[in-house]
């Protein structure tokens, strides 16, 4: 009986019915095992936010642009905010909601009997409250607006995400371009110690010599090794940051196309708007104070009191009462609400505050970035410079080699100057491209077109 009675009231209130969806590590396992950027869902996603199909997929070279969109549908940091946002959408429906009546049955027994009546009184009543002075106005207003900045905490984490997978994406360049530079380096230094070895062997050269020789071959070689490990890291860093198994990156392809050269730095007045007036996590700040004031208009509202309406019946002991009252104010005579409205005026001054030091902060480190990568563009220039002077005295000694002017030793050194400058240079670009990286998370915007992509929702996203 205790269980028909509320499983009446919800059959005749249409309430919702729970779902248990249990988790269990060994599915979740399962699931992040099988995760691959062959996904016929990936698909989808890419096509929607690119406008236009991927054939064939998955695509033979990746790109930035596309690995962020993998990264965004896979990363699990991403679920979290899509959740989060859900929880304040919901939110506003909650802070809408009218407030229920409530149902009141009472019932008594009364000995001796006072009338001509049954000795019993009965009735049924309801509590209607009704709230003034705008208050269902500011609560709503206020979970709109927390919502809003749930909302932007999205494209706040989905710019953390993209910022991950270019810097892996980074870090994968480089060490791929080192570790192929290397290894030229790494034969040419072997064959200058057989040479030298060789030499020393006639008595042309010192036991110096070779102990020299050999110390720059060692080096190398242990320069080859490290950009070994940095390549596995890089992989993994990748994988992670698009969010699947380092299985799933086994055998793709980068374009290399886009690392080829930093894009130019933007004048300051352009990235400082970019900056101020496309930071997410800047808007958010902003509809948080938007909450705040709210939450404060809702305090002062509450000094006034609401009303309870309570219409009824009741049947006493013979006699037949129909009530039209009302049911109770709340009398606001003691504190009028004051210790809530200055709390809420501290909230509005704390909000200010934040978004105020959050726009510092981000024209701090605005400047900063600029003024770092415009010296970093300078040090690559001079790297060019070098490197083609390497190259150019590279071209003369092949010839002069050709003629026989100068033996292989002297030809195969010139060739390791090449690759030291070559490494050189690389080390710059590196440099460059992480100052842009910088920039370009103080603007939360790519500075060249083919690192943009807009977010798109999931696809369980629009079916709720």
């Amino acid at each position: 009986m205790r269980r028909l009675l509320p499983l009446a009231l919800c059959l005749l209130t249409g309430c919702a019915t729970y779902h248990a969806q249990p988790l269990a590590p060994a599915d979740l396992a399962r699931r992040f095992e099988h995760r691959s950027l062959a996904d016929a869902g990936l698909h989808d996603y890419v096509a929607r936010a690119l406008g236009h199909d991927i054939t064939p997929w998955p695509p033979a070279q990746w790109n930035r642009p596309l690995l962020t969109l993998a990264a965004w549908y896979d990363n699990p940091a991403l679920e979290i905010v899509r959740a989060r946002a859900d929880t304040a959408r919901a939110g506003v429906d909650v802070a809408g909601a009218l407030p229920n009546p409530t149902l009141q049955l009472p019932f008594e027994y009364a000995t001796p009997n006072p009338g001509p009546g049954a000795p019993f009184s009965l009735g049924l009543a309801l509590d209607i409250p009704i709230e003034t002075a705008g208050k269902r106005g500011y609560r709503v207003d206020q979970a709109r607006h927390l919502s809003d900045a749930a909302q932007l905490g999205i494209q706040t984490e989905a710019w953390k995400v993209s910022g991950q997978v270019r810097d892996a994406l980074t870090a994968l360049y480089s060490a791929q371009s080192h570790r192929s530079s290397l290894a030229r380096r790494v034969a040419d230094e072997r064959q200058v110690v057989a040479m030298i070895e060789k030499r020393h062997s006639v008595g042309e050269n010192s036991a110096a010599d070779v102990s020299a020789a050999t110390l720059a071959m060692n080096q190398a070689q242990h320069d080859y090794a490290a950009a070994d490990a940095a390549l596995s890291d890089a992989r993994a860093q990748l994988a992670a940051a698009i969010g699947v198994p380092l299985a799933a990156i086994d055998g793709i392809r980068i374009d290399p196309a886009s690392f080829a050269s930093p894009p130019p730095a933007p004048p300051a007045a352009q990235a400082q708007r970019d900056a101020i007036f496309h930071r997410s996590d800047l808007l958010a700040s902003l509809a948080d104070y938007a909450a705040a004031e709210s939450a404060l208009q809702l305090e002062v509202a509450k000094q006034y009191p609401d009303l309870h309406l309570g219409p009824g019946y009741t049947y006493d002991t013979g006699t037949r009462r129909i009530a039209f009252g009302l049911a109770g104010i709340t009398l606001p005579i003691f504190d009028q609400n004051q210790g809530g409205i200055r709390e809420a005026e501290s909230n509005r001054k704390e909000a200010a505050a934040r978004t105020t030091a959050l726009q510092e902060q981000i024209i701090g480190e605005l400047d900063q970035a600029l003024s770092r990568y415009r010296l970093t563009l300078h040090a690559l220039d001079f790297a060019d410079a070098q490197l083609n002077s390497a190259k150019r005295e590279l071209t003369g000694e092949a010839a002069r080699f050709a003629v026989g002017e100068i033996d292989r030793l002297a030809y195969t050194k010139a060739k390791i100057d090449l690759e030291i400058s070559d490494v050189s240079r690389l080390d710059a670009l590196v440099t460059a491209r992480q100052a842009a990286a910088a920039l370009e998370d103080a603007m939360q915007r790519p500075l060249d077109r083919e690192g943009s992509s807009v977010l798109p929702h999931r696809q369980d996203e629009e079916k709720r």
